[in-house]
């Protein structure tokens, strides 16, 4: 992957790892634009950084995306850069559900098939580009699920799976394909932005750029913090961890 000289969509860029991301690579040299639903927190995050660019997205519309993926390519000939960071993490009560399962349906939509239908929409354009990337975040929690939100860590596995895929069936064309392997942030997700136990958000960041600054960049980019989940299986120790950390997580809701 290029460090600079990239035209980089991040999708949740108003916030949280996608803001961070954004402004990272921008700082590098790089032409962001950021996308997301809530306009405010897109116009906050342009603000603070002079030469960002940001779209509306509504990533759970599939008439949205196609009309979104249009208007990007048209307005930024050269993008080549995708990063799918859009995303949503509620608290799920299995055993009394809701009874539309409306917290579901909107996690997969905006977490699972969001990424897959953006990458579907702009894959045309980044095969025309000399060099591009497709970085699609998923989680430690693809690994080792963190039980009171289910749904969205079967969603991050699937995207974990779908990353793979899509890099296996792209190695013929010029697009690399990342995963970004996030672990407990200190983000608005699920409140962790207050709790200690969550990696600050530009410790994360700055581990990020650094690994991405290896070259060839690793296909699994995965900060120190979340290597005990990401490979709690091939260690033997998942049984253990995803104990420890259900036991240790009770408190959140």
């Amino acid at each position: 992957m290029h460090l600079t000289g990239n035209t980089i969509l991040v999708t949740g860029g108003g916030s949280g790892i996608g803001r961070g991301l954004a402004e990272a690579w921008q700082a590098q040299g790089n032409q962001v634009i950021i996308a997301g639903r809530r306009k405010q927190a897109l116009d906050e995050t342009v603000a603070a950084s002079p030469g960002m660019n940001s779209m509306q997205l509504d990533i759970e519309d599939p008439a949205a995306i196609r009309s979104f993926a249009a208007k990007i390519v048209a307005a930024y000939p050269n993008l080549n850069l995708l990063v799918n960071n859009a995303g949503i993490m509620r608290a799920e009560k299995l055993l009394h559900p809701r009874e539309d399962l409306a917290d579901a349906t909107a996690i997969v939509t905006t977490n699972l098939l969001g990424p897959i239908r953006l990458t579907a929409a702009l894959l045309p354009h980044l095969e025309k580009q000399p060099h591009a990337t497709i970085i699609n975040v998923s989680s430690g929690l693809a690994f080792v699920p963190l039980s009171l939100a289910p749904t969205y860590c079967a969603v991050k596995a699937a995207i974990h799976s779908y990353t793979v895929s899509l890099r296996f069936q792209l190695k013929s064309t010029h697009i690399e394909v990342l995963e970004l392997i996030p672990p407990y942030v200190a983000t608005d997700l699920m409140g962790g932005r207050s709790d200690p136990r969550a990696m600050p958000l530009p410790a994360f960041i700055a581990e990020v750029m650094e690994i991405l600054s290896v070259q060839p960049t690793p296909a699994e980019i995965c900060v120190a913090a979340v290597k005990p989940l990401r490979y709690a299986a091939e260690n033997g120790r998942f049984d253990g961890i995803f104990d420890g950390m259900n036991s240790a997580f009770a408190d959140i809701h």
